[in-house]
């Protein structure tokens, strides 16, 4: 059954992406599978609105040749528009200041995620996790980094308490950063990132994009996370998939690292 969801809350400017979201709004197969298709146009569109859509078809044509075809498809890995990545200042989740322009000289995953989502966002962790067991070594040379996207749940506490519990921090260059509302929404919008948070208790929905930036600051790639739901609304992605989503953003961060 599909449950019509509350008006939403534009904090970012563009439409509501279905990306990103808790279960509890999409009931039943059926509805996963109309969720999963809203959630890929909704983040495109949110994406192209802001000037920021791929700047490649998704797939292996826009990937580094060392990433399979098959990994570059499920990821829709594509090439992002050559422009230098937006900068930004916030508090890490040890309370430390943290600005993506101290990590120049290294490769940058980047996320946006909600502390209390139960859905994709421990997905995409469990994929960052799987990435930086991948490199092995060269998981120190990688930076991976989550903006926070929930604004009633603003605190270190918040982003330390996720980082913990969903193993995230077992990654020696992991930060998930956050701040004030009046800090963080410049940077949702700086990344065409949409939100839709209606209240302290409600789903948070965003869009889910990973963006892989170069050792000189610039974007180089983006990647399109993705979620299935079993019949009582638990989101879950199958073990093969997770694996081959490690890998392929293991194999990204070497390319740009070289």
């Amino acid at each position: 059954m599909l449950t019509e969801p509350a008006a939403p809350q534009q904090d970012a400017g563009g439409p509501d992406p279905a990306v990103g979201r808790r279960p509890g709004r999409y009931r039943g197969p059926l509805a996963a599978a109309v969720a999963l298709v809203l959630a890929g146009a909704f983040a495109v569109v949110a994406l192209q609105l802001h000037g920021r859509g791929p700047g490649a078809t998704p797939g292996p044509g826009g990937a580094p040749a060392d990433v399979p075809a098959a990994i570059g498809n499920l990821m829709q890995l594509s090439t992002a528009p050559a422009r230098q990545a937006p900068g930004f200042t916030l508090t890490d989740q040890y309370g430390h200041t943290v600005s993506l322009s101290s990590f120049r000289g290294h490769p940058v995953v980047l996320e946006f995620m909600d502390p209390h989502c139960t859905d994709i966002c421990p997905i995409v962790s469990q994929e960052f996790v799987d990435a930086a067991h991948d490199l092995g070594a060269g998981a120190r040379g990688v930076v991976f980094l989550a903006v926070n996207v929930n604004r009633y749940h603003l605190g270190v506490a918040d982003v330390a308490a996720f980082s913990s519990g969903h193993g995230l921090d077992q990654i020696p260059t992991w930060h998930f950063v956050t701040g004030s509302y009046a800090a963080l929404r410049p940077v949702w919008h700086a990344y065409g990132i949409a939100v839709d948070a209606p209240g302290p208790n409600a789903d948070v929905i965003h869009t889910s994009v990973v963006f892989f930036i170069g050792p000189g600051g610039r974007e180089r790639y983006v990647a399109w996370p993705t979620v299935d739901h079993r019949t009582n609304g638990a989101a879950y992605l199958p073990g093969a998939q997770l694996t081959s989503w490690g890998r392929g953003i293991a194999l990204v961060a070497r390319d740009l690292a070289a």
